[in-house]
């Protein structure tokens, strides 16, 4: 498992999700700290194709041998693309969560709804207050 780490050119939301802006659309994932909480991820249901989702809601559950645990979307969009190679490799979300363990592509309702996400040095902040 890679060391803790927040990528700077990433935003990040208090639920421990991660997006990564590119005009209209967002790729989105759990952070470091998400997965490491977790512990050794089994399975990842992720939304389908098409589905909303919706900013601080649910949009999909990843389970691990401590639990099962609900994704919060940091962002608003509709599911453009999912990471089908975590259906046969979910460790992926601990090996690699802002490279190959990417959950969902979005294409953003409001690219506004990311002023209300945190840089990587408030994110860590925040995980400091835990």
């Amino acid at each position: 498992m890679p060391d803790a780490s927040y990528p700077e050119e990433l935003l990040y939301h208090a639920e421990h999700d991660w997006a990564r802006i590119e005009g209209e659309q967002a790729t989105l994932g759990i952070t470091w700290y998400a997965q490491d909480s977790l512990g050794e991820v089994v399975f990842y249901d992720p939304p389908e194709v098409g589905a909303a989702i919706v900013k601080d809601s649910a949009y999909a559950e990843i389970e691990s041998v401590k639990a099962a645990s609900e994704v919060i979307a940091p962002l608003s969009g509709e599911t453009i693309e999912v990471n089908e190679a975590l259906a046969d490799a979910p460790e992926r979300i601990n090996e690699d969560p802002y490279g190959e363990g990417w959950l969902v592509k979005v294409k953003l309702d409001d690219p506004a709804e990311a002023e209300a996400l945190l840089a990587a040095v408030d994110y860590r902040k925040l995980l400091e207050g835990d």
